[in-house]
């Protein structure tokens, strides 16, 4: 859930004693910062840094007016100084966390008694930047009726195209005491405004409603833009500094949030507090919503595979198991049917067991395979056969008790599956030379399930197909997730990507094997799929593709198509189908059929590719 709807102590951060420890915020007092005749404002309490030079210090009376009031989750309220300093680095707003619903309303003029706390949503382990508050508050109202303060407007000429400073190395690559400098980094730009007043106009959105009743816009048209509104995230440097993430100050019991699509516009005045999430990071909590424009976007369908054509595709169906509504399966395989245009062999990604999420030691998966072939079949496809290999209990990953796994459909009437026994969850599957070419000595069989890679993790299963007398290997994956990475509004930057660490294992045993495959073969059409977990620049890629054996078939897309997902505004790749060189010339799809809406039957859109073998 995003934080902003999960209640949390007020207690000092971590992220104030390490300051304190560094020396960042010694021998500061309230007298030193504002001056011992003047009585601190919020300008004082925010400061020019992301760390507040009154962090841990009570503070008393401070002026301003309530610019927004949050009666849900973390509980509390905006204020602002209608004055302010004149200083562009320095925050004017401030919020002011009650822990129960507040007593205030805005437009009320209000002084307030605390101490100053930088709260890191997530906790510091998060790598979160924090967000500067006032806690355990004590709260005059003064006068109420009051104009609200201008409001901040954000906007493509206000934010710089440059994202965020590069860390301090004398403070493991933190931007925390860094002087915020907000006319040339976007992310010093936000930081600046952080608890005031803002206002966006007329935006595109470019990452859909979701459960959590939020959405992504960006104040920037031009950047990244692909053709159906999205904007697309294309390496490490293109961090997307238009991206604002909204929600709404009003409980969705009172006012349901409306529903978006990537590139509809939420039109008019959007306005209210800028708060830190931490989910997303810089959020716009709007007291005054604009209205959704519908632009009509629509579910892509992928084209049919010519007879002499081999379609091979992949595709994550979010945890299905038999406890799922029937509507989901309908949903899912009238999908396969209908957009995917009923591939010949089909890699599933997070099938689980029959008793799904259930912690009772089943790693069977026949009926949620049979009710979603099932379903295929009644919306007009093929009567597609499976094939997998059941994990140990609770080994593979995922949700506890779900086991979830990779599973091959295929068509049977098209191509053919070549049964080799003896793969189990823990026997490896090898490469021999037979009749001149390369075989497996399991199919389906697992890829080095022993090996420390997969620890917690899918283990990759192989399979060996013939189509039209021509041997085919597909390998199914999916790779570890990004779990414990820092977001792109680290305070480190650029953020640390931990997970990748497990990733590239897992790329290089796949890799491995595929070398293993080309050095008995070298002609051998090896196609490797899944949710990679990870972009087509990724070192994860990189190690895939290494020595030539295979290439990441997205990248035969124009770069503003590349992306399978859409993860804070950005449209990026994680799902991918990567072809050893004898596939020479192939036509691939990314089918956006999920990502961009927010009615969704996975969150990752599938991907096709079709070859003459």
């Amino acid at each position: 859930m995003p934080s902003s709807a999960l209640p949390r102590p007020s207690a000092l951060s971590a992220v104030v004693a390490a300051a304190l420890a560094a020396g960042l915020l010694a021998g500061v007092s309230p007298a030193s910062a504002a001056g011992s005749d003047d009585a601190v404002r919020i300008h004082d309490i925010q400061g020019s840094t992301r760390i507040s030079p009154l962090a841990g210090q009570r503070v008393s009376d401070v002026p301003g007016i309530v610019t927004g009031v949050r009666t849900y989750g973390s509980k509390g309220f905006w204020f602002q100084d209608a004055e302010g300093d004149g200083d562009d680095a320095t925050s004017e707003g401030l919020f002011v966390y009650t822990g129960s619903a507040p007593t205030v309303a805005v437009g009320d003029r209000v002084t307030v008694s605390g101490t100053v706390t930088e709260y890191v949503p997530g906790g510091t382990s998060s790598g979160n930047q924090s967000l500067t508050e006032i806690s355990r508050p004590a709260v005059t109202v003064v006068s109420s009726g009051n104009p609200v303060p201008a409001p901040a407007v954000i906007s493509l000429w206000s934010v710089p195209w440059t994202y965020a400073p590069s860390g301090d190395p004398d403070a493991d690559g933190s931007i925390n005491a860094l002087p915020l400098r907000p006319h040339r980094y976007a992310l010093d730009y936000y930081e600046s405004l952080e608890g005031m007043n803002v206002r966006v106009g007329s935006s595109r959105v470019v990452g859909a409603t979701s459960r959590y009743a939020d959405m992504w816009v960006t104040v920037n048209p031009f950047e990244h833009r692909n053709h159906r509104g999205g904007t697309v995230y294309g390496s490490y440097t293109s961090q997307n500094t238009g991206r604002l993430k909204i929600q709404s100050l009003t409980p969705t019991a009172e006012q349901p949030f409306p529903k978006a699509n990537v590139g509809d516009v939420l039109a008019g005045r959007t306005e209210g507090p800028l708060d830190f999430s931490r989910y997303g990071g810089y959020t716009l909590a709007a007291r005054t919503l604009g209205t959704v424009v519908d632009r009509g976007l629509t579910r892509e369908k992928t084209r049919k595979q010519y007879r002499g054509e081999l379609a091979v595709a992949t595709y994550n169906v979010e945890n299905l198991d038999p406890s799922d509504p029937q509507e989901k399966f309908d949903a899912l395989a009238a999908g396969v049917v209908n957009n995917l245009a009923s591939p010949d062999i089909l890699a599933l990604e997070e099938i689980q067991d029959d008793s799904g999420p259930k912690n009772d030691g089943t790693v069977g998966a026949e009926e949620t395979l049979r009710k979603f072939t099932d379903a295929i079949k009644a919306a007009g496809g093929p009567a597609y056969e499976w094939r997998g290999i059941d994990p140990e209990n609770n080994k593979d990953g995922g949700q506890p008790g779900g086991n979830i796994r990779q599973v091959f459909l295929f068509n049977p009437e098209r191509v053919s599956f070549t049964d080799r026994a003896g793969g189990d969850a823990t026997t490896s599957t090898g490469v021999k030379k037979e009749y001149g070419g390369a075989a497996l000595t399991h199919s389906p069989g697992r890829i080095d399930p022993a090996n420390e890679a997969w620890e917690n993790s899918r283990k990759p299963l192989a399979g060996e197909f013939t189509f039209r007398g021509r041997k085919v290997f597909v390998i199914a994956n999916h790779f570890a997730s990004k779990g414990g990475d820092e977001s792109l509004v680290s305070h480190h930057q650029p953020p640390n990507r931990s997970s990748e660490v497990q990733r590239h294992l897992q790329a290089k045993a796949v890799n491995t094997f595929v070398k293993d495959l080309l050095k008995a073969d070298h002609r051998a059409r090896v196609l490797v799929v899944g949710d990679i977990n990870d972009f087509e620049f990724s070192g994860t890629t990189k190690t895939l593709t290494d020595g030539g054996v295979l290439c990441a078939a997205i990248t035969s897309l124009p770069r503003s198509e590349r992306y399978s997902y859409v993860y804070d505004g950005n449209s990026q790749v994680l799902d991918q189908i990567l072809t050893s060189p004898a596939i020479r010339r192939f036509s691939y799809d990314s089918v956006h059929i999920n990502a961009e809406f927010a009615d969704q039957n996975s969150d990752h859109d599938p991907q096709v590719l079709r070859f003459r073998p």
